[in-house]
């Protein structure tokens, strides 16, 4: 799975690229640039290794301060897939219905991304 800390994404280049998915372009090379653009931004907004946010096949990212982990399943991981994500990601959709409807799996105490979401917001 591709790391968001291997290459940032301009914020430009991020924010067209969520601007262009949400007017209904669903290609591949630009959901991938909006999913890795917002899991690049909640690294910076919620720093930590406790909880793990996977967005297959595009990235995952741990994030939010807590107990950490070397090896294996992190104690706390949400994975969630890219339309779900992006619709929360720009406040589309809340991280609270997404659980309800099963749409996201979440375990361990952290995991509930409430707090952090939305991260952008579009015009």
């Amino acid at each position: 799975m591709w790391l968001v800390a291997q290459r940032k994404i301009s914020d430009q280049a991020g924010f067209d690229a969520l601007q262009a998915w949400r007017s209904g372009e669903e290609n591949p090379e630009t959901v991938a640039v909006a999913v890795r653009y917002s899991l690049q931004l909640l690294k910076a907004r919620a720093p930590g290794q406790s909880v793990e946010v996977r967005v297959p096949p595009y990235g995952a990212v741990q994030v939010i301060e807590g107990s950490t982990h070397t090896r294996g399943t992190p104690p706390a991981v949400v994975e969630v897939g890219p339309t779900v994500w992006l619709e929360m990601a720009v406040g589309l959709r809340e991280f609270s219905e997404a659980i309800a409807t099963g749409t996201i799996r979440a375990s361990g105490a952290r995991s509930d991304l409430s707090a952090w979401l939305p991260i952008v917001s579009l015009p």
